[in-house]
């Protein structure tokens, strides 16, 4: 697989119905992949259908990723195929900003989704990549540690927080040192979760993280990277 420009390969891209994740699902079959993206459920038609009418190099499964049932169901569905990227794009963001006013019920939600769930999808598909296949997580830059210097979205930037300590711990692992690991920090998009005040849009900023995340295919090792490329400190 290539990185910028034209490239070749499968990638396997969970969560991609809507916004960011369609975007991306584009900007890949725009680069010459073919591309295996899921919705959370297969009862309604969504974006992704309408993008699959133009590109005979799209297959969309269901996948609702906080039940491991409906994982496995896809394992097995996929069996048989090698993909050179997993990239896992699924995230929710609507929580009080205070932890103070956070239900444990909302906290719990957050955390499932946006921590535990990608990994019991990494777990689950990474027998269905290359060998020196690539693992991307959508995470953001209020996961960061060092940069949490205001207050607000906490249950957010706890659970981003949490999956960054996880893709680490899923790093430091032997059979992991081969790959190209990547938690990737999209910036403020304009989506259903960024909210109608960002100042990036999908339509700018897909084909950039696209090219972004295809670069380091061939680079094992984790990087925590801005939309730009830059290191995002832990």
């Amino acid at each position: 697989m290539s990185g910028a420009g034209q490239a070749t390969g499968t990638l396997l891209l969970i969560g991609a119905s809507r916004g960011l994740g369609l975007g991306l699902a584009e900007a890949f079959l725009q680069r010459g992949l073919r591309v295996v993206a899921t919705v959370r459920s297969a009862e309604q038609p969504t974006p992704l259908h309408d993008l699959a009418a133009r590109y005979d190099a799209l297959r969309i499964e269901a996948a609702d990723i906080t039940r491991p049932e409906q994982i496995a169901a896809l394992k097995s569905r996929l069996e048989g195929e090698r993909f050179d990227w997993l990239f896992v794009n699924a995230g929710v963001a609507d929580a009080p900003p205070s932890i103070a006013d956070t239900s444990a019920e909302d906290f719990d939600r957050l955390m499932t989704t946006n921590a535990w769930a990608p990994f019991q999808v990494i777990a689950a598909l990474e027998s269905l990549l290359a060998a020196d296949g690539g693992v991307g997580v959508m995470s953001s830059g209020q996961g960061s540690l060092t940069n949490a210097n205001r207050p607000g979205h906490d249950a957010y930037r706890a659970s981003k927080a949490a999956l960054n300590m996880l893709m680490r711990g899923y790093a430091a692992r032997p059979d992991s040192a081969g790959r190209p690991l990547l938690l990737l920090a999209p910036g403020w998009i304009r989506t259903a979760l960024g909210g109608p005040d960002a100042p990036y849009t999908v339509e700018d900023s897909a084909p950039l993280l696209a090219d972004l995340i295809l670069a380091q295919s061939g680079r094992p090792g984790l990087r925590y990277l801005d939309r730009d490329g830059n290191t995002v400190p832990w």
